[in-house]
């Protein structure tokens, strides 16, 4: 089968065969229908996080069972399924005290995996290596889903959306009348927009360096967009009467928009930083400042959800009509035409460009 692969930091991606073992005892096979270029496969072809190569990218995806190994429980062939690249275990001392998004048990960033079609060891990004034709993974990481369910929805539901739309209602747990600003409009700050509002926020402020983003932060709920500038915090308070917002979600993963966020909220209000960055790339805040402006800064890893709770939960909002996940499908493309989708990524063009391999 074919797989999407990087090779190296900064080298050229390339679309290849490869050979995945059959599946084992609790291993399932899964036919890929479509997949998501998530900001964090591009983090491991540009060494912001660190990998081990060659690499079969991708880990936001959904497909269908096309074969189960023994002892499977969970999922029989035929069934429509989400994949989950943060499996818990559900035994360690975090599952157990109600935070599986912390799980001590997690996988690393790559995993050994298979071989490349000319006999390389192959390794897949967060265990699932999903910008492929298929994949093999032990049954915890699939969430099975309605049939009814479009597999673009489906697969945006594993990774962009459940963290987006779990910063919001779980970290954070925004309330109605609150004001929000949103800083970095990618596939997740855009889901963060979309669920800010639904949850009632007002005003929520969407940020980003491209001005190309105001559309789509308007077609999510945005109340108003605003360019990511020197005069950004002064915006943001004309905005909200002078305090700065309620909630300020940091969406892109770096030290410098960590620092503009934390600018943008009131004295006493919340940062959440949903992005993911480098080890070495350092926030500094002063000790005066920190105690002075009483602001909570914490993560929200994989939306501190649980996905085997939350995803059905979603995937029931996108049956029902109560969310549309249109507007964060700006792209559409083949496998052979992934790779251009990470360099519009790179280039903050778009949200999410759907793999349909």
């Amino acid at each position: 089968m074919r797989a999407l692969l990087a090779r190296g930091v900064g080298a050229p991606l390339e679309v290849t065969g490869i050979e995945l073992p059959a599946p084992g005892p609790g291993e399932v096979r899964v036919d890929i229908r479509a997949a998501g270029v998530c900001h964090s496969d591009l983090s491991m072809v540009n060494g912001t996080i660190a990998a081990r190569y060659p690499l079969a990218l991708g880990h936001e995806a959904a497909g269908v069972v096309v074969e189960v190994g023994a002892d499977v429980t969970r999922v029989a062939v035929g069934a429509h399924v989400v994949l989950n690249w943060a499996p818990p275990c559900r035994a360690c001392w975090f599952c157990d005290n109600g935070e599986p998004w912390l799980c001590a048990h997690l996988g690393a960033p790559t995993v050994a995996r298979g071989r490349t079609a000319s006999g390389e060891a192959l390794h897949v990004t967060l265990g699932l290596g999903a910008l492929a034709e298929q994949v093999v993974v032990g049954e915890q990481a699939v969430i099975p889903v309605p049939e009814a369910l479009p597999f673009e929805a489906a697969a945006l539901l594993g990774c962009a959306v459940l963290t987006g739309v779990g910063a919001v209602r779980r970290t954070a747990a925004v309330t109605p009348g609150q004001s929000v600003a949103v800083i970095g409009l990618g596939g997740v700050g855009l889901s963060v927009v979309g669920a800010a509002r639904a949850a009632g926020a007002d005003p929520v402020l969407a940020v980003d360096v491209s001005p190309a983003k105001a559309e789509l932060a308007r077609a999510v709920g945005a109340t108003e967009f605003l360019v990511a500038d020197d005069t950004l915090s002064r915006a943001v308070r004309e905005r909200t009467e002078g305090r700065g917002v309620d909630h300020a979600f940091e969406c892109v993963g770096r030290g410098a928009t960590i620092r503009t966020a934390w600018r943008a909220a009131r004295r006493g209000g919340q940062v959440t930083v949903v992005g993911m960055g480098a080890k070495d790339d350092v926030v500094q805040l002063g000790a005066l400042e920190i105690f002075h402006s009483a602001r909570t800064l914490r993560s929200s890893v994989y939306g501190s959800s649980d996905p085997d709770r939350d995803l059905p939960e979603l995937a029931r909002a996108v049956l029902d009509g109560s969310l549309d996940l249109t507007p964060l499908i700006t792209d559409r493309t083949t496998l052979d035409g992934a790779a251009a989708a990470f360099d519009r990524m790179a280039r903050g063009e778009g949200a999410r460009t759907v793999v349909v391999p």
